[in-house]
């Protein structure tokens, strides 16, 4: 179980910098995930940590040791790829013994180790089938099988989930979890997808565009508290809205255009002036939507309904707000206890000032 550390890593491509002067540390024993868009260079670091690829500059630890020019087989560490690379003429035995072959264990302890590792992730009794007999999830069970049979102090998981269906892929992400925590192991899993790093990650970083990290935290603080607009609207569903700040008597709230002001919360630490530009983020889910205002509410406007989408646990209404729209995310059981709403309908869009989170960019 070891910490990774990247220290002022740059690397670039073809002349094209991907990563400059990245700092970051992977603490251990956690799943750390490593969030951001495609061309984000998140399986950039994955390559490095793994000793695929070199940096140009910079250096990476694994714990205390400098492994920045570590040979591969010598790094403690395995990954598990998008496509599990699974040697399609052996069957799950001789796929996951493979690497305790080519370092010339005895045969004894080769299968002691295979039925044990394969016990842990529940396919002791898919020993001797071929990999076409399995089903997806089956086969990225064996992909991880292959990886954490060699003990690695870091398993490198680079979107291991993204070829299978929405419902097997929910249930992977549990079993990863539990794997975790069984091994105790570091794991840093690669993703795009908010939802998978929000469920599995003890501890997140999310980069932009331009191989810069916006935030790490945990999934909470980092949904709850973005630090910056792309966090917030990268991570799950947000109204952003953009104006100047105003105070009165020590209360604070945001001019809005087509809008209106909003009453907010100034963040801890920070400085404010009077009219200085700020983003407010204000997550669907925390606004309320009814017919009638109702009362003790911080902020209140009104908006014509555009469209309501039914999604199952919840009820996704757009409201037209000036030239804006609003997103309200209802449950479902609110929804089907008061009266109802309709496409057209003039109503009332609610949220306290405490669900307001002000941005600086």
């Amino acid at each position: 179980m070891r910490s990774i550390r990247l220290e002022n890593v740059t690397k670039s491509y073809r002349g094209e910098i991907i990563l400059e002067h990245l700092n970051l540390t992977i603490p251990s024993g956690k799943i750390f995930a490593l969030l951001g868009p495609s061309g984000s260079g998140k399986t950039t670091i994955l390559r490095l940590i793994a000793g695929f690829d070199m940096v140009d500059s910079g250096a990476i630890y694994l714990g205390n040791r400098n492994i920045t020019h570590v040979p591969i087989n010598q790094r403690r560490v395995n990954t598990v790829f998008q496509h599990y690379a699974l040697f399609p003429h052996m069957n799950v035995f001789d796929n996951v013994a493979y690497s305790q072959r080519i370092k010339g264990l005895a045969q004894d302890v080769i299968e002691e180790k295979v039925i044990k590792v394969l016990k842990t992730v529940h396919l002791e009794k898919h020993t001797y089938k071929s990999i076409q007999q399995l089903s997806g999830g089956q086969q990225q069970r064996v992909a991880l099988a292959r990886a954490i049979i060699n003990e690695p102090d870091v398993l490198l998981l680079d979107e291991p989930l993204a070829a299978l269906d929405p419902q097997l892929r929910d249930r992977m992400l549990l079993e990863l979890i539990d794997l975790q925590s069984t091994l105790n192991t570091t794991f840093v899993y690669v993703t795009h997808d908010q939802s998978e790093a929000l469920t599995v990650a003890d501890h997140m970083a999310v980069l932009n565009t331009d191989g810069m990290i916006e935030q790490i935290g945990t999934p909470k603080e980092i949904y709850e508290f973005p630090a910056s607009s792309f966090v917030a609207q990268f991570i799950g569903t947000t109204n952003l809205f953009f104006g100047r700040l105003l105070t009165h008597h020590g209360q604070y709230s945001i001019d809005i255009p087509e809008v209106g002001i909003c009453a907010v919360v100034l963040p801890e630490g920070k400085s404010w002036r009077e009219g200085a530009q700020w983003y407010i983020s204000v997550r669907p889910e925390k606004i309320t939507i009814n017919k009638k205002a109702l009362p003790h509410f911080s902020n209140t406007v009104q908006g014509i309904v555009t469209s309501i989408m039914y999604q199952g646990s919840f009820t996704h209404y757009n409201v037209k707000v000036g030239d804006k729209i609003m997103q309200v995310f209802e449950q479902n059981e609110e929804h089907f206890a008061k009266e109802p709403i309709d496409y057209d309908d003039m109503v009332y869009v609610q949220w306290q000032k405490e669900n307001s989170v002000l941005l600086e960019r």
